[in-house]
């Protein structure tokens, strides 16, 4: 078994999220900050026993136990609640404990998914509903999530306050959606997933571990979605396809100091196979129905991005796939990914001629690509083009990989 200082941060991570989820689940969304706290106490207590005391013989239900206890005690102190219930009692004389906590496996994952759709709600911004996904349904603390952001622990504390206050205030149950909610409300979700998914992947952070576990949340929250019959919908196995492959490539594309790696100089050694033959089964088994979503597309071009076979066919696959997505939903970081597939699909000219029309001046990707596009026909043009890219990135990271081409051209 792990000594205490590995195992109680590990159980934080997994444990933490059920007992929010099962305890704001049970007595509303209303006692949010409630439920955080007596998790986060529960956690405390576990620090200071087991020191003295030892690991109990099975942990997790030793922190489901006291976390019970500790609802029950501090909801009895809680006037505001003891009303409250006194009604829901005189209505409902069948309730017999009504401070019983169910911590089955099934409940946890209905709470959890309760919790998913409630944070979805389009009062709130995307960024607070990333923030609130990353917090209640993954475990993150203040910090990692600050860092994720590249901002600081106030200004993520306030934008979940005002989140939490919103979400009160519209006072939504906090329920799975029947079917017809569940049409209107998945995208939502699967944007949030996305969102999450990226923050991740293409953070900033220098922390690897944070950026990874981002990823495997991301997984992790789209099996809850794929475990339920009204959410397991073809889009739904095309967003898990779509982070399985690029979730696969992780480890090629970080250096231990958490540089960025490009595609181009990725060890394929170094590709989690197994993600990629999942990433395969998700996306046979988005096919089916009559929609096309841009999820489909961009795990197909996620696909053709594992594969090793002829390189011409490949990149055409990949830049047929991109026309699609634009058609579908344009992005200028698919407009850019387009120009490069362009410049292995066709030529370096045309892919030239591709870019300069999108005349993206304030993304610092946009001078990345044109630097790679002339390196090979005008180094000084290039030069140019990768200092205006390093002076508008803020990454520290992104700004080492443009020096050292910078360095490279001179």
């Amino acid at each position: 078994m792990a000594n205490q200082s590995e195992l109680i941060p590990h159980l934080f991570r997994i444990e933490y999220r059920k007992i929010v989820a099962v305890l704001c689940s049970k007595f509303s969304f209303e006692y949010v900050e409630l439920a955080e706290d007596i998790a986060s106490e529960t956690f405390l207590a576990a620090s200071e026993l087991w020191g003295q005391k030892g690991i109990p013989e099975n942990p997790t239900a030793w922190l489901y136990t006291v976390a019970k206890n500790k609802a029950k005690n501090q909801l009895l102190r809680n006037t505001n609640f003891q009303k409250k219930i006194k009604i829901q009692l005189d209505q409902d004389s069948s309730k017999e404990d009504i401070y019983e906590l169910d911590m089955s496996d099934k409940n946890i994952e209905d709470s959890q998914l309760k919790m998913m759709f409630l944070i979805a709600d389009s009062s709130i911004g995307v960024e607070a509903q990333i923030g609130l996904a990353l917090r209640i349904l993954c475990g993150f603390g203040i910090t990692e999530i600050a860092d994720s952001f590249l901002t600081n622990k106030e200004t993520i504390n306030k934008r979940l306050n005002r989140a939490k206050e919103k979400l009160r205030e519209i006072n939504l149950s906090l329920e799975i959606p029947n079917e017809k909610e569940i049409k209107n409300r998945l995208d939502t979700v699967l944007i949030i997933i996305y969102l999450l998914f990226n923050q991740g992947y293409y953070s900033s952070t220098q922390d690897i571990e944070v950026k990874k576990d981002f990823c495997l949340e991301a997984i992790r929250l789209c099996y809850l979605l794929l475990n339920n019959p009204l959410t397991n919908q073809p889009k739904t196995n095309a967003l898990m396809s779509l982070i399985c492959f690029h979730t696969s490539r992780f480890d090629a594309r970080h250096q231990t100091n958490g540089q960025i790696v490009l595609f181009e100089d990725q060890d394929i050694n170094l590709w989690n196979q197994e993600l990629i033959l999942k990433g395969e089964y998700f996306l046979n088994q988005s096919a089916t129905g009559n929609k096309l979503s841009k999820y489909h597309l961009e795990a197909a071009i996620a696909y053709w991005h594992t594969q090793k076979n002829n390189e011409i066919e490949k990149w055409s696959q990949i830049l047929n796939l991109y026309n699609q997505l634009l058609i579908l939903e344009y992005s200028p970081i698919a407009a850019l990914n387009r120009a490069y597939a362009i410049s292995k699909a066709e030529s370096i000219e045309k892919a030239i001629e591709e870019a300069l029309k999108l005349k993206l001046e304030s993304n610092h990707f946009y001078f990345i690509l044109l630097g790679e596009l002339y390196k090979s026909k005008d180094a000084h043009l290039a030069i140019q083009y990768f200092e205006k890219a390093f002076n508008l990135t803020n990454s520290s990271s992104e700004k080492e990989v443009i020096k050292k081409k910078i360095d490279l051209l001179r």
